[in-house]
């Protein structure tokens, strides 16, 4: 689905079914240098059985035209602005990683228009190190290879995608290397530069959930519970064995959590 976003346009997958405004709508918001394939079983789940859903690419990500965005206030606004564009009042919101920072700022700027918040793989702070800052402006082959290796947990890198016959590492790194040219930068730096303190999460009255990864080395499980601690609403949920690439990882887990939380 095509929509048009402050003049440019982005695409969002809808899970498969026409995208209806009347339904229980749920965004889902991708992490750094992805896009909203990560999110293929979850969105097209919900979409099959009764939600509106909006699986996006954000600007200049995958199918979304324009430059990427240079912070996570400017991304919020951005989410604000697509909920507007196509006539829905409040939506939940899923993100991953740079996309929970995402989803936890448009709460905060604009509280009415959010119901649930789902955070995956998440900790505000988000600090990247200047050893991958530096590769993700300078080499992003190298940082590609960085990030890889830190999202997945160790039994991942040996195998283990619940799909016969596919690669997760793989599949992970061709989906960063056919990002464009300067989104990784751009998207690390402005995970790095988010600094909401966690005291200003108390204005969170939504209920949220947080899945953390057991084997996370990107965002850890203890950086997870203080931010779970920060949200009154919040409940903290740990995939045993997971790392920080959650969706590909534990893809069922995911679901089955999301599914709970959405649907009551």
């Amino acid at each position: 689905m095509q929509i048009t976003v402050k003049g440019q346009m982005a695409y969002a997958y809808t899970g498969g079914k026409p995208f209806d405004p009347q339904l229980p709508a749920i965004v889902f918001l991708h992490g750094a240098q992805l896009d909203h394939s990560c999110w293929n079983l979850q969105s097209r789940w919900f979409g099959h059985h009764g939600f509106g859903v909006l699986a996006v690419d954000l600007p200049g990500h995958g199918r979304s035209a324009g430059a990427p965005l240079g912070s996570i206030e400017e991304l919020a606004q951005w989410v604000d602005a697509l909920l507007s564009s196509v006539a829905i009042e409040q939506a939940a919101l899923v993100g991953h990683s740079m996309g929970s920072l995402i989803a936890i700022e448009t709460a905060l700027q604009s509280p009415s228009r959010i119901s649930r918040l789902a955070l995956l793989g998440s900790t505000l702070p988000m600090p990247v190190s200047a050893a991958l800052l530096d590769a993700a402006w300078h080499n992003e082959a190298k940082a590609v290879a960085m990030v890889n290796n830190f999202s997945h947990s160790s039994s991942a890198q040996i195998g283990g995608n619940a799909v016969p016959g596919l690669w997760m590492m793989g599949m992970n790194q061709r989906l960063m290397e056919r990002q464009k040219p300067g989104v990784f930068g751009c998207d690390m730096n402005a995970c790095n530069a988010y600094a909401r303190p966690l005291t200003d999460l108390s204005a969170i009255r939504q209920p949220t959930l947080i899945l953390a990864g057991g084997q996370d080395r990107m965002t850890p499980t203890k950086a997870s519970r203080a931010l779970a601690s920060a949200i009154a609403t919040a409940r903290l949920e740990v995939l045993a064995g997971a790392g920080h690439a959650l969706m590909a990882e534990q893809p069922d887990h995911v679901l089955n959590h999301l599914r709970d939380f959405l649907q009551h």
